[in-house]
């Protein structure tokens, strides 16, 4: 268990966890802000999420971290509930998600969001979705909004200029699916 802000504890995920998962991932793609994940997809997965409770231990929210290569990881599924948003549970899932990427070594973690203001506020930058075609040729192209999706890439370097890792250009403003993005 890893402490974190007040009453927020953020912890590996649980086979007690996916239902919970499930059920708030749902709720948010219902309204078309994330994608769905299929419950089998999230117990396959499992070991990637993260969940953030209260001091009582009730579900608060969910993130997942997703290797896809030596170099590159993906936060997925980042979901809080709605009483519990703009309390700092997100952010603390997302630092859980970083912290874990940092002790595997990976030197650049990435996000594709409808929300990029938040993860600016976490250090990640605006990012061309160009830069991550792991990502676009493995999951992007089945997705329903291929090619024109509208969420937006943001990265974090976490050990900037390892590797040859260099910091990634910015789009500002556009959508990974804009022309030129």
């Amino acid at each position: 268990m890893e402490p974190t802000a007040g009453a927020i504890r953020v912890e590996k995920a649980t086979v007690a966890d996916a239902e919970a998962i499930f059920h708030l991932v749902t709720h948010f793609a219902d309204r078309g802000e994330m994608l769905h994940r299929p419950l089998n997809e999230i117990y396959e997965n499992l070991r990637d999420f993260f969940v953030a409770r209260d001091a009582q231990g009730e579900f608060l929210g969910c993130a997942a971290l997703h290797l896809l290569w030596a170099d590159l990881a993906e936060i997925k599924s980042l979901a809080v509930r709605e009483d519990r948003q703009l309390k700092g549970v997100g952010a603390a899932l997302v630092r859980a998600c970083l912290d874990e990427a940092r002790r595997l070594g990976l030197p650049r973690v990435f996000a594709l969001t409808y929300k990029p203001g938040f993860f600016e506020k976490l250090g990640f930058r605006l990012a061309n979705v160009a830069n991550f075609p792991r990502k676009v040729w493995k999951e992007c192209y089945r997705c329903p909004k291929f090619p024109s999706c509208n969420e937006i890439a943001v990265s974090i370097d976490l050990f900037p200029n390892v590797n040859g890792a260099q910091a990634l250009p910015v789009i500002e403003g556009r959508p990974l699916g804009a022309a030129g993005a």
